[in-house]
């Protein structure tokens, strides 16, 4: 199967947190979008492995992705290496996707900003036809992504896209409460995280609201780039 857009992300959520609305709008344009996992997300405070397991299957089914995959990378840990970088390659020429969309390149989380640059690594390496690989015991076909985009997650970077995600905010939001065991629940009494309390859940919202105010529309989400963004016409600019 060929994706147009293949959202990478170190953990499950961090792609449902910062460009679910994206991959939404795409898909209900046709587009077939996947997303995939570096690691289970092990070592976060609530929940488990398993549990994340199922909370990333029930928000794949939300956003309609044709694919969910994760390579199991150890959480916290994982290494921008030959390894990991042939792990990634091998799912980038599996699907062939023209669009990546990976984690901000700078972040509270260590694993986002390493994962940002594995990810950006892996897609450029993945076009080198020396580079060998195989899938079901057959030779891989060289394939780079035409453009890798970097979304913006815990720290407010200044992005360099701003992507109109108006009409698919309340599919965003209800693939990150897909993940009931990391957010905002009064009725739990377990360990408070970052990311559980009822600010960050409603700055998800805020943060879309605001950088739709910034280009004139209801919601939207911001990408920084690798290389100069380019249009046919400047017309194409809204």
């Amino acid at each position: 199967m060929k994706l147009d857009i293949l959202a990478i992300g170190a953990h499950p959520d961090d792609v449902e947190l910062s460009c679910a609305g994206v991959l939404a709008k795409e898909h209900s344009r046709g587009k077939k979008t996947g997303v995939l996992d570096l690691t289970r997300g092990e070592l976060g405070t609530r929940g488990s492995a398993e549990i994340r397991d199922q909370e990333a299957a029930d928000a794949a089914k939300i956003l309609g992705l044709s694919v969910r995959e994760n390579i199991a990378l150890a959480d916290g840990f994982f290494e921008n290496n030959k390894e990991s970088q042939l792990r990634i390659i091998e799912i980038i020429r599996k699907y062939k996707p023209e669009i990546v969309l990976c984690n901000a390149i700078d972040d509270r989380h260590i694993d986002h900003g390493r994962g940002s640059k594995l990810t950006s690594d892996a897609c450029f390496l993945s076009g080198l036809k020396k580079i060998e690989t195989t899938l079901d015991g057959k030779a891989q076909e060289a394939w780079r992504p035409k453009n890798v985009y970097h979304y913006i997650q815990w720290k407010n970077l200044q992005p360099d896209v701003v992507v109109d995600i108006s009409g698919f905010i309340d599919t965003k939001m209800e693939a990150v409460m897909a993940y009931k065991s990391q957010f905002y629940d009064p009725s739990k009494g377990e360990d408070n995280t970052p990311i559980s309390s009822k600010n960050f859940q409603e700055s998800i919202k805020y943060r879309a609201r605001d950088l739709g105010r910034l280009i004139g529309t209801e919601y939207a989400e911001g990408f920084t780039v690798e290389r100069y963004p380019a249009v046919d016409s400047i017309f194409d600019l809204i």
